[in-house]
């Protein structure tokens, strides 16, 4: 587990948050983020990042007022896959 301050990037952490997973993080292992906020969107976006890079986020919670942290692993989230009733009813014959 490998923790990182991004609070210095302002708004524009994303990019090095993405970097440092892919660099400096290892298979299976987690990375702590800080980054500052401003309005609740970064949350988002930052969401947004980590699964369209196959990450999985763990936890994300507010740090202070202005400040927020986030838990990345280095693993893709499992994709769940849910059965129809069509599905299921031609597998029953």
């Amino acid at each position: 587990m490998k923790r990182y301050d991004l609070r210095n990037h302002k708004e524009n952490f994303i990019p090095r948050l993405i970097e440092l997973m892919n660099t400096d993080i290892e298979d299976g292992e987690n990375g702590i983020f800080i980054f500052e906020i401003g309005d609740f969107s970064a949350i988002q976006n930052v969401a947004d990042a980590v699964k369209e890079n196959k990450f999985t986020l763990m936890n994300s919670l507010k740090f202070n007022e202005v400040d927020w942290t986030v838990v990345v692993k280095k693993v893709a989230t499992p994709v769940l896959e849910v059965e129809t009733e069509e599905e299921t009813a031609v597998e029953a014959k």
